[in-house]
């Protein structure tokens, strides 16, 4: 069964950080490209983050390029979300996402709220 969890989530103030984690299990990690994506209520979601399957190679929405990295640990199947110098903005959930050819493999999301 594949499975995909995020954690790290919460409230913090702006200009704060946090770390989001998703362990994955149930298909070959290391074989998928990774991305990160978020919602905001009443908006579309969007990608901020990407990496390839070996970490060679990442992408950044414009949004959040030099404040978030994204990066994997293959040997522990989880990806994960650096986020530094968070706006108010950047509020919305979070979701982690697994994909390779036709499969596309998705996280429940983790709420990020940044709010003094």
């Amino acid at each position: 069964q594949v499975q995909l969890v995020e954690s790290g989530g919460g409230l913090v103030h702006p200009g704060g950080s946090l770390r989001l984690s998703c362990p994955a299990s149930g298909f070959t990690f290391s074989g998928y490209a990774i991305g990160w994506y978020r919602q905001a209520p009443g908006k579309e979601r969007e990608r901020v983050a990407f990496i390839t399957s070996t970490g060679g190679s990442t992408n950044y929405a414009d949004a959040v390029k030099g404040r978030f990295t994204i990066s994997r640990d293959n040997a522990k199947n989880t990806m994960y979300l650096q986020m530094n110098s968070l706006k108010p903005e950047d509020t919305a959930v979070y979701y982690c996402n697994a994909y390779r050819a036709i499969y596309d493999y998705w996280g429940q999301g983790t709420q990020v709220t940044v709010s003094s």
